[in-house]
């Protein structure tokens, strides 16, 4: 299509060119003349517009596979720290919004699986994590490791009792997951922290809420479960004016 777009103005430029120099220095245009007009730039231009379309064609998807690429973990396929953040923000924060419900998913004592059985079971322990995750939330649901052993899930809309249900049923999911490593055997758990918002909301806000239900869970012996419900008007201490959040070093948007 871009082919033709570009072929139709070289003809029309063509028989429009043509048609004033001949109409000024000899008898017109005339049928031969117009042929040419028509065939000149057909002939000569075609094969190279065509060429030219085709790579900027190729260019653009190989654009759209790299910033496709740019915001996926390479190892577990989820949105990586940053898209996950701005996919989540961008939800919360329009008018429209009905809130929805922030997870915050910590593997139970990963580095010990890490120090017992390798990295390479660690890395196959996370793609388990990544899949079980995937196979309970919906299409809408988005998807984010946070970093290291830590993934978030979006949902949106969803209130206090169906986060609940989604992160219980995650939990006890992936606490049936076991795999055996030169002949022991490796079984995971994970502690899971949620809070929800009933309407906008930004995320640092929702984010610290999630991450303190997280840690009440991995202080009261870890493999549970703990959501709350964001309140209108957040009552952490100094959450007003708490300094810029930093998770992994990345900054976590809060506005």
């Amino acid at each position: 299509m871009r082919t033709l777009r570009h072929l139709a103005f070289a003809v029309l430029a063509s028989v429009i060119v043509s048609y004033a120099i001949l109409e000024t220095f000899s008898n017109g245009l005339g049928m031969v003349g117009l042929v040419a007009a028509i065939v000149a730039p057909l002939g000569l231009a075609g094969p190279m517009v065509f060429f030219m379309a085709l790579k900027h064609k190729q260019l653009e998807i190989a654009y759209e596979r790299l910033e496709a690429a740019a915001a996926r973990d390479s190892l577990t396929q989820c949105l990586n720290h940053g898209a996950f953040v701005t996919e989540v923000s961008t939800l919360l924060a329009e008018a429209q919004g009905k809130g929805g419900g922030l997870l915050v998913i910590d593997a139970d004592h990963f580095k010990s699986i890490n120090d017992r059985f390798g990295h390479a079971c660690g890395d196959t322990a996370l793609k388990m994590i990544a899949a079980t995750i995937r196979s309970v939330v919906r299409e809408t649901d988005i998807v984010g490791r946070l970093g290291g052993e830590e993934f978030g899930i979006f949902l949106p809309g969803a209130g206090e009792a169906v986060t609940r249900i989604v992160a219980q049923d995650l939990r006890l999911r992936i606490r049936a997951i076991t795999f055996d490593i030169g002949g022991e055997t490796c079984s995971l758990s994970v502690s899971i922290g949620g809070a929800v918002s009933e309407g906008p909301a930004a995320f640092g806000d929702l984010f610290r809420y999630a991450d303190a239900q997280l840690y009440a869970v991995k202080n009261a012996g870890r493999d549970n479960v703990e959501v709350m419900t964001f309140p209108a008007s957040p009552t952490l201490p100094a959450a007003a004016n708490a300094p810029t959040l930093m998770y992994r070093g990345q900054r976590v948007v809060n506005s």
